[in-house]
């Protein structure tokens, strides 16, 4: 490698760039899906162009990397389905806490498999926040082994051949765009290093701030609990996913039961709302973020004295307090 290294830097040739690349890039492709797909933050998107751009040089192997890259996905992608089966929706909360969009993870995903089952894996590693959280997810949903393997197989398949084809047609392309970047030399990394910066740095702000809005209009479970039973209580919305209600199958005490799929149509029936009664929402989601988008919506239909359960379901169960049965009617 020092060699190989040194050669490089002394002859500056994208010939040799190539080389050493092709040389060595199996093994990139393959790790560098496998980490990513595991959910370490390492994007496989550009190696897979590169290394379509080096097959349409007729320097790497198309088919060989597209096998290498779904076996890479699917060895990683069974792990979080078994984690999924064994742990359920704890290992999926867990696995969006550590992403960079922990509100809309869990939501999101669970909205997929409900409006398309198991074909979501088909198309899950090409949608931000659900690419990881998916297989963990199907696991979560009890589907078979076999099922799993065959969906999340195709759709892996056709993520890495989608980019890999991109990086063969326009491999040409790929040449020039790499003669510029060599040429820009140390500063295409501070470049790069800078974006990254900015991006994760604009990511923490919008997470920061999301989560002040949020604190002042909480509840914890202990206050809803005595609130509960004083003679005015709480009107209490369950707006957990109809998949997941139906696997629980209990909610909180006196609970009403909205889909949260309506807020896309903005149309929620809640009945009659006594004035000045709070208005109490939980969801399963970090950070409460489907509680919040439905007090969001009721606000902006007139309703107000709305809060959110501190920890939501997770946060009433770890706190020992009884719960009810519930049936869900919809189809999920």
């Amino acid at each position: 490698m020092q060699l190989a290294a040194r050669q490089l830097h002394r002859k500056g040739t994208l010939q040799e760039t190539l080389e050493l690349l092709a040389r060595h890039g199996y093994w990139v492709l393959f790790l560098n899906v496998f980490l990513e797909q595991l959910g370490v933050p390492v994007p496989s998107v550009p190696v897979l162009l590169g290394m379509g751009a080096l097959a349409g040089m007729h320097r790497f192997s198309f088919w060989q990397g597209l096998v290498l890259a779904l076996i890479a996905c699917l060895i990683s992608d069974t792990v979080w389905y078994f984690l999924g089966r064994v742990k359920g929706y704890s290992v999926l909360k867990t696995l969006c806490r550590i992403s960079l969009e922990p509100e809309s993870c869990v939501s999101l995903t669970r909205g997929w498999f409900e409006r398309l089952g198991g074909g979501a894996l088909l198309l899950a590693k090409f949608v931000p926040g659900i690419s990881t959280a998916a297989q963990p997810m199907a696991g979560v949903n009890g589907m078979s082994l076999s099922r799993f393997l065959l969906l999340d197989g195709a759709g892996s398949a056709l993520w890495a051949g989608t980019f890999l084809g991109l990086g063969f047609m326009f491999h040409g392309e790929a040449q020039k765009i790499w003669d510029a970047l060599t040429r820009l030399g140390w500063w295409f990394g501070v470049l790069v290093a800078a974006a990254l910066t900015l991006y994760l740095a604009v990511k923490y702000w919008q997470r920061t701030i999301y989560l002040r809005a949020l604190r002042g209009n909480r509840i914890n479970p202990a206050d809803l609990r005595q609130r509960l039973g004083s003679e005015e209580p709480p009107i209490v919305l369950d707006v957990r996913g109809a998949r997941e209600v139906k696997l629980v199958g209990h909610t909180l005490p006196s609970a009403r039961w909205v889909d949260p799929t309506r807020l896309r149509l903005k149309e929620l029936d809640i009945g009659e709302v006594p004035e000045g009664r709070d208005i109490v929402l939980f969801c399963s989601c970090p950070n409460e973020r489907t509680s919040a988008r439905t007090a969001l919506l009721l606000e902006r239909n007139g309703l107000t004295h709305l809060r959110m359960l501190q920890g939501g379901y997770d946060g009433w169960i770890e706190a020992g307090y009884d719960v009810e049965p519930i049936v869900v009617d919809s189809p999920v």
